[in-house]
């Protein structure tokens, strides 16, 4: 295969996975109903409702010009010669492959953090401000940035080093590559709630009263090892309402947005967390870590491949892209971008697992309610606080949603009463 090939065939792809996406939303565009569904009506009104449509036009519209813009923009970078360009100046410097890589992908990841500034401000200032969502201060938003880049540093340049240095200097280097990267992934998964997500918002003890009672009643009816309860200063950053647990072992712990204790009861609260606890007693939580595992294996083991400087594949590639020499930083890069349609397919198959495991955790929850009422009721609401889209179309929900729809949530947990 001929570089000219190769080049042809991986635009075709990109083309394609964009084209795909672009049908998609188009179709969730047309397919909005202009009546509300008669099942949310006890919760939406009408004004609601045209807010919520007007809102999935909004994002369906950022969504497309910001995905334009991106292919475009890495087309552009592609074919003026800027993988090889950038490739010349990080090796300038006179460093080592470690030196090296690390200069170049960290001047990818500022180009890529500028572009995608621009959209994330106007995402964040913009669109979720004019639907009343943004509680985002410029100064919080700035501080998150800083952050983020902080943490980006500390964490990723010594585990980029790692690998650069596994795939440099040891015999089958993708199985430690592969070993390494999951113990890390455990080991953040841990030590998250405790050290990373205190640095963007504060997490308070649930007061005593009702809502706590009840929410540890559940947890022993469950046996669930629940040792922690926690309201998240949410409404920082958003007026959206979720909740999450973290924690391995006997050491469960829940958090709570503030927004979303302020808009529910207490029985739909204890709802929305049986239907968490659902995810842990249906080993949910577990399949998909196993899941991630082999997804890192196998990415590892093809990087291996595309990377082999004695490889006819490795240097045709590398020729389409307009670099001259064959490195694992470059290679790094330019295998994300030929993995994306392995990528997609990937989760594709992840979110179809992953909205059979809610229809799970929904039915557990029902069941260990006792009735699927008060959970029907807290999905309304977060529907409508959320200004969640009714009535995607079959191929969005199919390509994209982790969750089902939640008019058939709500019909799957009627179904089970």
């Amino acid at each position: 295969m001929t570089p000219t090939i190769l080049t042809a065939l991986i635009v075709i792809a990109l083309y394609l996975l964009w084209k795909l996406d672009f049908v998609a939303t188009l179709l969730t565009l047309k397919n909005l109903k202009p009546g509300l569904p008669e099942e949310f009506a006890d919760v939406w009104d009408e004004e609601k409702y045209a807010k919520a449509q007007a809102y999935e036009r909004a994002g369906a519209k950022f969504s497309i010009v910001s995905s334009v813009v991106s292919l475009s923009l890495l087309l552009a970078f592609w074919f003026a010669g800027g993988f090889g360009w950038l490739d010349d100046w990080a090796r300038s410097f006179g460093g080592n492959y470690l030196v090296t890589g690390l200069i170049f992908i960290g001047g990818l990841f500022l180009l890529n953090l500028l572009v995608q500034l621009p959209f994330d401000i106007y995402h964040t200032f913009v669109l979720e401000e004019k639907f009343g969502f943004n509680k985002t201060t410029p100064a919080t938003f700035i501080s998150d940035q800083i952050k983020g880049l902080v943490l980006a540093a500390l964490l990723g340049i010594p585990f980029l080093a790692l690998i650069l240095w596994l795939f440099h200097s040891v015999p089958h280097a993708w199985v430690y590559a592969w070993v390494v990267t999951t113990v890390l992934s455990l080991l953040l998964t841990f030590l998250a709630p405790a050290l990373i997500l205190p640095l963007f918002n504060k997490f308070t003890p649930m007061e005593d009263g009702e809502l706590k009672t009840e929410i540890y009643k559940m947890a022993e009816k469950c046996d669930f090892p629940l040792t922690e309860i926690s309201i998240m200063d949410g409404s920082k950053r958003s007026a959206k309402a979720n909740a999450f647990f973290t924690g391995f072992g006997k050491t469960k712990k829940i958090a709570l947005y503030d927004t979303l204790v302020e808009k529910q009861t207490t029985p739909e609260l204890v709802g929305v967390l049986a239907h968490e606890i659902g995810h842990f007693k249906k080993k949910h939580i577990v399949q998909r870590i196993v899941l991630s595992i082999v997804q890192t294996a196998i990415i590892f083991f093809l990087l291996g491949l595309v990377t082999n400087p004695n490889s006819d594949f490795a240097r045709t590639l590398f020729t389409a892209f307009k670099v001259d020499e064959i490195s694992l930083h470059v290679g790094l890069v330019i295998f994300f971008i030929l993995f994306k349609p392995v990528s997609r397919l990937i989760s594709i198959g992840m979110s179809l697992l992953s909205r059979k495991h809610e229809f799970e955790a929904d039915h557990y929850a029902a069941m260990v309610q006792e009735t699927p009422t008060h959970l029907m009721s807290a999905l309304k609401k977060l529907s409508a606080e959320n200004l969640s889209n009714l009535t995607p179309h079959p191929l969005e929900v199919f390509l994209h949603h982790s969750h089902p729809p939640v008019l058939e949530r709500l019909k799957a947990l009627k179904a089970s009463a």
